[in-house]
């Protein structure tokens, strides 16, 4: 493995980009950032204090409300996020590079999901022609009227550790075509590609204050969530931390988006094979070493045939192999840190003092004696009163919950405090469509993890408020404002 790539890349990681410029912060203090398949330091960069937040919510408010940023023609601000994503593409390998060091994310998959960070800011470009921006309408007393959408103002845009550069995408790109000026967070675990977008920013000259960062943890993050030159917030994280963002905003009026945790289970009908069923379970339950919000962690199955798929799920996942994310062969990285492996290891003595019957897994991998790793982890026989059943785990770990009948299963699938994914395994696309409806998630999908931002995202209940990607995630960075005139003015006309 190597992270050169990354420390040569970001230039500035003792400064924050604040106005246009790298300025060194106001304390000494510092966040060193661990190799999760080492656990040793590879990058160290600067972290955020008050005063820090103060004058980057600064920047971003004067560019907002003095320059002429949110009031470009769409097409204008969509040449800037062409910029980004040509610039881009000189910073993927960095970006890869980073993302598998600080994540545990196979170096495999970081490659194309950093290349395709170019694609969002892109596609996002692409509504400068298409959204509707500004529409003519006749009011009720018969007067010339638009509606018009404009910029929510200054966003505070908070990204988690597991996926910070298409996450990072999400939130900057429609915020940016939106007109909005931006503060990123990054998350102290993971901070990389937030200075990787900061160096394109400089690079290309995009207009001071438009695209702010820092680095911080979460006192600190809090102070600029409470902000009140701060107009949105869009965070993805944990559930516990959105709830403590919503109740700011709740007090101020904040606009926020939230995109939290997840319990997502997959309904296995019976007239799915089992074997198939467990394959397509496993391709995707090592994604990001199982730090995947939207992962399929509650595999919902009937009685009969609950022990015999048991022995399938367990053998197909006890085959995966566990290894340094950098090997092109590996299929399973380890966590992100630590405190995240312990965790993990928690839930799994948790599950056994419940009740439940550990069937593959459980530890840490015998062949490695460094990084943060969780072996593949599966649970039989979990009632879904279960604390693996009701928190999120984050990890490698998947629970067989046995249901009586169908009616059953989709009880207990909206038995939960989530709602953010789903999936029902069955040769029947009828079946999923009318199971499919009855599930209280963000997404249904058919005979696997499925998951498309280019559509929506996000999830129902305390799994979040509002959505994100392409369309739908563009409206939250947009206020509507009705003008009604007695004539149109000519240049609308």
């Amino acid at each position: 493995m190597s992270t050169t790539s990354v420390t040569e890349a970001i230039r500035h990681p003792d400064k924050f980009f604040i106005g246009g410029d790298w300025v060194d912060p106001s304390t000494s203090a510092v966040i060193e950032v661990k190799d999760s398949s080492t656990e040793e330091t590879f990058l160290t960069v600067a972290a955020a204090a008050q005063a820090d937040v103060e004058r980057a919510v600064a920047a971003a408010r004067k560019a907002f409300d003095t320059t002429d940023w949110s009031l470009l023609p769409p097409p204008e601000r969509a040449k800037w996020l062409r910029r980004i994503a040509d610039a881009w593409a000189s910073r993927t390998d960095a970006a890869a590079d980073s993302w598998t060091a600080e994540a545990g994310v196979l170096r495999s998959m970081t490659q194309y999901n950093s290349y395709m960070l170019a694609g969002i800011f892109n596609k996002y470009a692409e509504l400068a022609e298409t959204f509707g921006w500004q529409t003519q309408h006749v009011s009720e007393d018969g007067l010339p009227s638009l509606i018009v959408k404009e910029a929510v103002g200054v966003v505070a845009a908070i990204i988690p550790w597991n996926a910070p550069a298409m996450l990072m995408g999400h939130k900057v790109a429609p915020a940016l075509m939106a007109g909005c000026t931006v503060v990123l967070k990054a998350s102290p675990e993971a901070p990389s590609c937030a200075y990787l977008l900061a160096e394109i920013c400089k690079e290309i000259g995009l207009p001071d204050g438009v695209f702010n960062i820092i680095t911080a943890d979460r006192e600190v993050s809090e102070l600029l969530v409470r902000h009140p030159g701060v107009d949105k917030v869009s965070f993805t994280g944990s559930t516990a931390a959105g709830k403590k963002i919503a109740s700011i905003c709740g007090e101020r009026i904040a606009r926020c988006t939230l995109e939290l945790g997840g319990k997502s289970p997959g309904i296995v009908l019976d007239d799915m094979d089992l074997q198939d069923a467990a394959d397509k379970i496993v391709k995707w339950a090592p994604l990001m070493s199982g730090q995947v919000c939207s992962s399929l962690t509650r595999i919902i199955i009937s009685e009969k045939r609950h022990d015999d798929f048991v022995d399938a799920l367990s053998s197909t996942f006890g085959r995966i192999r566990t290894d340094d994310p950098f090997k092109a062969d590996t299929q399973l990285g380890p966590l992100a840190s630590a405190a995240q492996r312990d965790r993990v290891l928690g839930y799994i003595e948790k599950g056994k003092a419940d009740g439940a019957r550990l069937a593959l897994g459980g530890g840490r991998p015998a062949h490695l004696n460094r990084g943060y790793y969780v072996e593949p982890t599966v649970f039989a026989n979990v009632d879904n009163s279960y604390t693996i059943a009701r928190e999120e785990i984050f990890g490698p770990v998947l629970s067989v919950i046995p249901a009586r009948d169908e009616e059953q299963a989709i009880a207990i699938a909206n038995d939960t405090n989530y709602g953010l994914n789903s999936s029902v395994f069955t040769n029947d696309p009828e079946k999923v469509y009318a199971i499919g409806r009855r599930i209280r998630a963000g997404t249904v999908g058919h005979n696997g993890f499925k998951s498309d931002f280019s559509l929506s995202f996000g999830g129902f209940k305390q799994s979040g408020i509002g959505r994100e990607g392409y369309v739908e995630g563009i409206h939250s960075f947009l206020e509507t404002k009705t003008m009604i005139f007695e004539e149109m003015p000519a240049s609308q006309a």
